[in-house]
């Protein structure tokens, strides 16, 4: 019995050991990925000057473009398309951390404008 139940646990550990050496090779091959595209050369446009309501504005599309790219991804993976689960919980956490610092930026505005309201003339 006792020999049974070993080599069950050793065929177990076998299997989670292979497993772990996947998701090691898979996590070196991302990083490699992910390092060959941070290093690939960038054309960068001419610096223009912005004015702030310009900024203001890219910075809104942007967080814009996030969250319906994670509502995008997110309803793919819940009709059952062939979507990564990981890439969809990144996507939202993306989008959701870009709203919050745009919340934060708009409550900075507010405060501001109330404290120049405030100032005796």
């Amino acid at each position: 019995m006792s020999g049974v139940g070993g080599v069950g646990g050793a065929m177990g550990v076998d299997r989670v050991m292979a497993l772990r050496a996947q998701i090691l090779e898979r996590n070196q091959a991302l990083s490699k990925a992910n390092a060959q595209v941070a290093t690939a050369p960038v054309q960068a446009e001419p610096a223009k000057p912005t004015s702030f309501v310009e900024a203001m504005g890219d910075a809104l599309k942007g967080v814009n473009a996030q969250q319906n790219k994670a509502s995008e991804l997110s309803a793919m993976y819940e009709r059952g398309e062939t979507v990564d689960i990981a890439k969809v919980m990144m996507a939202r956490q993306q989008a959701s951390v870009g709203f919050e610092a745009t919340m934060q930026v708009r409550n900075k505005l507010l405060s501001a404008y109330k404290d120049i309201m405030s100032m005796p003339v």
